[in-house]
């Protein structure tokens, strides 16, 4: 097919077919990968919520925090992921993050 050939409504007209077929083919996917893990978990005898609930890691345990902010007990820090503000405040303000650390 040569695209270059299309007028502007063509083209949309074909990306609007393409698009739903590309819904349609995915829809078709997603009921399949469905049927596989529920037989696949039947085949080890368990529910899809067991399989679930392990993937999604619902059975951690949370990180315990590690810094506390020293004008407000409540508010603390496990020391992963971005910062929260009255840290990086905190940091601003030329202090540094060991003084935050709990226990300490």
């Amino acid at each position: 097919m040569n695209l270059s050939a299309l007028a502007f409504p063509e083209l949309l007209d074909l990306k609007k077919q393409v698009e739903q077929r590309i819904n349609d083919i995915q829809a078709q996917e997603k009921t399949k990968a469905m049927q596989q893990i529920r037989e696949l978990a039947k085949t080890y005898g368990l529910s899809v919520e067991e399989v679930l609930a392990k993937a999604s890691g619902a059975s951690r345990k949370p990180v315990e925090a590690k810094y506390a902010n020293p004008a407000n007990s409540e508010q603390t820090w496990s020391g992963r992921g971005r910062k929260p503000v009255w840290v990086q405040e905190y940091l601003d303000s030329g202090k540094t993050l060991e003084s935050l650390e709990i226990g300490k």
